[in-house]
């Protein structure tokens, strides 16, 4: 039996809670990036505030969290023949660019930002971002108790 072949049958033996351990993670994974990167695009827009002409951005946080699930289960796993020949590590935030916000009333110097509209969103990724991290812990510490338990029934 190859060796990737051996790596196929672990994938294959392996416990449904593992893999919905390893579903879990990955979501709460995509779940931060996004949110950092809407985290990015407030902080910019509050940046901006006084620059004429500039306009508010945003993202659609539900299209690109789904995206980002997307594009990670249709990348290839950089696997090949059971060695690591390649491994992506691209932050979802790097990859966001955000859109303008249409329909945000302009000053007379063309721009759109709006400091109660970016608090507000800024408070809602800050708690957004703090349940994420919640529960990303309590997944890490379900783990660390498996393990540390070591098989016992207690």
């Amino acid at each position: 039996m190859s060796l990737g072949e051996q790596e196929e049958r672990r994938y294959e033996e392996k416990s449904m809670s593992d893999r919905t351990i390893d579903a879990l993670t990955d979501s709460l994974t995509h779940f931060l990036d996004v949110d950092v990167a809407r985290y990015q695009l407030i902080a910019a827009n509050l940046a901006n505030i006084d620059t004429p002409g500039y306009h508010t951005r945003d993202l659609d946080f539900r299209a690109e969290l789904r995206r980002a699930a997307t594009e990670d289960s249709g990348e290839d796993s950089g696997i090949e023949g059971g060695q690591l020949v390649s491994a992506s590590f691209r932050p979802v935030a790097r990859q966001i660019r955000g859109q303008q916000v249409r329909g945000l009333m302009e000053r007379p110097d063309g721009n759109n930002v709006s400091i109660d509209r970016e608090s507000l969103l800024l408070a809602e990724a800050q708690m957004k971002y703090n349940l994420g991290v919640q529960l990303l812990k309590d997944e890490f510490h379900t783990i660390s108790l498996a393990i540390n338990s070591g098989g016992s029934t207690s």
